[in-house]
């Protein structure tokens, strides 16, 4: 029967997007609020976790690369299910099963067996990827000249819980062994309440669904447009479309990589010389901070200025924060935070202006499932990045890792200038 309706009962029926965006921006800057505190766990402990229990510092990136390959597969997954169900079904199981891969590392931390703790890891990576997920339900509704403030503002939300969380390493700890869960566990205490708290936000108030009525909105448009001249030729720009694709993934790939394998190593290497895990949860905590808090001002300066400007610019943070961390003097806290701070920076240039670029040239009509797709290469990107950098560590040193890193990041200009060239 409703989908028999007149088109003209229909359109009636269609909430008012401009409203039904400022509503979708409360829910998920909520749930981001959550899911913040809850991606903070496996970043700030996750190494040193695996570190103590193996023995050994060669694999200390492996829980980075575990989480960071689950969230590959739980971007598929998620993708999927928002292409055929919608935002909210998809965010909200993505969320609770990073809550439930947070009990697992709990449970492998107190039964002191690591292969658990691997497969507890992989399966708390999905809390990662529906965190970056949520920044696309940001933009389904938002005008083409306002996409990228609105990313920005669930990215920025992200930042409350996310700079709160490494900080709770140490009180977190000492709840946790007063519980009998091993000091380093308590973090995931936080982190699966975290999660699961972000999926019921969205399970009760995400309404109206943003990528469905996103859809709805387009078709009664296009009713409207059939029976009007042709205007604009919607298609004329398919291997444009195709072109910025590749490079909002490439932009996003290479941030990611960098990223993950400095901010994997940083703690472990302070932790190496002496420093105490709420030192390192300090720095990880402004590296997190940079990451999401300047989301608005970077929002603001892609839509005004343009996404490949900001690109470039992305990749030149990325390489200061390399030399920064490179040159740092292992005691000095300050430094490394500020080197952390750069590469938090450089990573939201590239993640504010790449998924700009993805929103721009993706139809709706596939646009959650090649958002999933995308971010499935940016998991990938981060899982090699965090296994190569505990094995590039042991083998060289941490300021060889940062230097790499940082170089890798330059390959982003000639990417952007041969994009900017063909247009």
């Amino acid at each position: 029967m409703i989908s028999t309706a007149p088109t003209s009962t229909t359109a009636a029926s269609i909430p008012d997007p401009a409203q039904a965006q400022t509503r979708i921006l409360r829910v998920l800057v909520a749930s981001q609020i959550l899911s913040g505190a809850g991606l903070a766990a496996g970043v700030t402990v996750g190494a040193l976790l695996a570190q103590d229990m193996l023995g050994t510092t060669s694999l200390a990136g492996l829980p980075s690369a575990l989480f960071t390959a689950g969230s590959a597969l739980a971007a598929i997954t998620v993708g999927r299910i928002s292409q055929t169900r919608g935002r909210r079904p998809g965010l909200a199981t993505g969320y609770l099963t990073g809550a439930i891969g947070s009990a697992g590392v709990i449970t492998a931390a107190v039964l002191d067996n690591p292969a658990l703790l691997f497969i507890a890891l992989f399966i708390y990576g999905a809390g990662t990827a529906t965190n970056l997920q949520a920044r696309y339900a940001g933009a389904d509704l938002a005008p083409p000249g306002h996409r990228a403030r609105a990313v920005s503002t669930v990215l920025v939300a992200t930042t409350l819980g996310g700079v709160a969380g490494p900080n709770l390493a140490a009180p977190a700890g000492t709840l946790a062994e007063h519980l009998g869960i091993p000091h380093l566990a308590g973090l995931f205490v936080i982190s699966g309440a975290a999660y699961a708290l972000a999926a019921l936000v969205l399970a009760l108030w995400l309404h109206p669904d943003p990528l469905l009525l996103a859809r709805t909105v387009a078709q009664s448009q296009k009713a409207d447009a059939a029976t009007k001249p042709a205007s604009d030729g919607g298609d004329a720009d398919t291997s444009e479309g195709r072109g910025g694709v590749v490079l909002g993934a490439l932009v996003m790939i290479l941030t990611q990589l960098v990223m993950v394998a400095i901010m994997t190593m940083t703690p472990v290497h302070m932790h190496d010389h002496g420093h105490s895990t709420s030192a390192s949860g300090l720095v990880i905590g402004i590296h997190i901070g940079a990451m999401y808090l300047p989301s608005p001002l970077t929002g603001w300066l892609v839509d005004r200025y343009g996404r490949m400007k900001i690109a470039a610019a992305s990749g030149i943070t990325l390489l200061a924060a390399g030399i920064l961390a490179a040159a740092a003097p292992a005691d000095s806290v300050v430094l490394l935070a500020l080197a952390l701070a750069l590469l938090g920076l450089g990573w939201n240039f590239g993640l504010v202006s790449g998924t700009a670029i993805i929103t721009d040239t993706v139809p709706l009509a596939t646009r959650a499932k090649t958002q999933g797709l995308v971010d499935v290469s940016i998991a990938i990107a981060g899982a090699t990045g965090g296994m190569a950098s505990g094995i590039m560590v042991a083998a060289t040193s941490y300021p060889a890792l940062a230097l790499t890193g940082g170089a890798l990041s330059l390959a982003l200009l000639p990417a952007v200038a041969a994009t900017a060239y063909r247009r």
